[in-house]
This record gives C-alpha cells, sequence and structure tokens, in this order.
C-alpha cells in the first residue's frame, strides 16, 4: 500500500512515518507540508492512501481533498484531525475514514484497512458542517489527465455553456464540470452573478458599459472579454457600482 502523508507540522509526519514502518505492507512515498503539494505529489506518485491533515495554511485538508477527488484513479483520503466530538460526529454520519491527534498505531492499521475514496457529496458536507473551513484558494480543472490547479485570484469569471463551465482566469480559459449555483455558493465574497450564466470576479470589476442595442455589458480590468448583464442583474450591479 503506498501511502501519502499529509502535515504542515514536521514532527507529526516524522510520527506518522515511524508507525507506518512497523506496519507490514505499507510503503511512505513521499510527504507534503500543504494541500497544494499533496495533489502536486499525489499525480506524481500515485499513492493508494492520503493521509491527510486537516488544518493546514494555505490550502487546508478540506480543499486538498475536493482536488484529490477530481483524479482519474484518485486515492482513498483518512483525514488527522484534532476536531471536537460534535465534529467527528459529522465524519462519522458521513462515513469518512479520521483519525484523531495524536494518531495511534492501532487506530492507523485499522483505518487504513478500511480506507475508502471520497466522493464529491461526502465531501460538501463534511465542508457545510466545519464552521471555520474557509474558501478555496484554487479551482481545479481537468487538463490532459492531470489535475492543474488555478489562484481564485486570477479568475475574471465563470461562464456557463452547455454542460460545462468556462474558466477566464489570467493565463487563459479552461472548462470545468462544476455549476455556476456551486460556485456562486462556494464564493460568496469573491464572485458575483451578472447573468444567469455568468459570474464575475467583484475585484476585477472596471466598468458597466451600454452598447447601441441598449443592453449592458461589464467590463473587466486585466481582461479582454465583456459579459453581458441581464436585466434581472441589473439593479444589484448599478448598487456594486455606486458603492
Amino acid at each position: 500500500m503506498k501511502i501519502l502523508i499529509v502535515d504542515d507540522e514536521q514532527p507529526a509526519r516524522m510520527r506518522l512515518r515511524g508507525m507506518l514502518q512497523q506496519l507490514n505492507d505499507c510503503e511512505v512515498v513521499a510527504e507534503a507540508a500543504n494541500g497544494k503539494q499533496a495533489l502536486e505529489a499525489s499525480q506524481t506518485c500515485q499513492p493508494d492512501v492520503v493521509l491527510l491533515d486537516i488544518r493546514m495554511p494555505g490550502m487546508d485538508g478540506l480543499e486538498a481533498a475536493e482536488h484529490l477527488s477530481k483524479m482519474d484513479a484518485p486515492p482513498a483520503v483518512i483525514f488527522t484531525t484534532a476536531y471536537n466530538d460534535y465534529a467527528l460526529s459529522a465524519f462519522k454520519t458521513h462515513a469518512v475514514d479520521y483519525l484523531l491527534k495524536p494518531v495511534r498505531k492501532d487506530n492507523l492499521q485499522q483505518a487504513l484497512s478500511a480506507a475508502t475514496r471520497l466522493n464529491r457529496a461526502q465531501l460538501q458536507a463534511i465542508s457545510e458542517t466545519e464552521a471555520d473551513h474557509t474558501e478555496p484558494t484554487h479551482i481545479s480543472a481537468r487538463v490532459k489527465g492531470n489535475i492543474q490547479l488555478i489562484p481564485v485570484n486570477t479568475i475574471y469569471f465563470f461562464l456557463a455553456e452547455h454542460k460545462y463551465v468556462t474558466v477566464g482566469y489570467a493565463e487563459g480559459e479552461v472548462l470545468i464540470e462544476d455549476s455556476l449555483l456551486t460556485l456562486e455558493q462556494k464564493f460568496p465574497q469573491h464572485f458575483m452573478r451578472v447573468h444567469r450564466n455568468a459570474l464575475v470576479a467583484i475585484d476585477h470589476i472596471a466598468a458597466l458599459e451600454k452598447d447601441n442595442q441598449g443592453r449592458c455589458h461589464i467590463r473587466l480590468n486585466g481582461c479582454d472579454k465583456v459579459l453581458e448583464v441581464s436585466r434581472r442583474h441589473l439593479p444589484d450591479i448599478r448598487k456594486f457600482m455606486k458603492r
């Protein structure tokens, strides 16, 4: 069993590695100190199981697990946590494997035996239960068989077309399968809806313009694309622009 250890504290990683070396049929293939490193290591090493700390600076464990679940062959995930009993009950309810810190060897062996892959419904339910879970720092897209991370602060817009959503960002455009509603709920502080098929980044809004046919459009700083504003959302946009 190939295992990736992810924890921002080196002593915690060393402790887990030491216990795993005492177990049969376990091989630690890599270590990572944050969620972004975890995704990079997973794509390189293809672990069977990821031991994933939840509270980490930058990209936390919950966000990392969501990105990992989009891999072609996603690893099983076992969260390591210092949560209280209330939060742990949520993990149990959604059938997610977890280890309570400090991790014990017998509990580790039992969790490895029962490790399963997470689905998006489980991840969404846990994220909603964990009140301190922050907005994700990245969007992930499948590009040529790999997971590409796009920093949220580089994104200009989300545009729904057919069954996919186009992400316009500083380096171009990619397609993702998330719905606009999911993205709107996930990033309430960063994006606002301007049309039934479009969200724009609040920090990049430059101007509200009207064309010769009387239709209104949003112009974004750093982006050549202009997006139409629907009549339904125009009053909210105008209020925002005045503020």
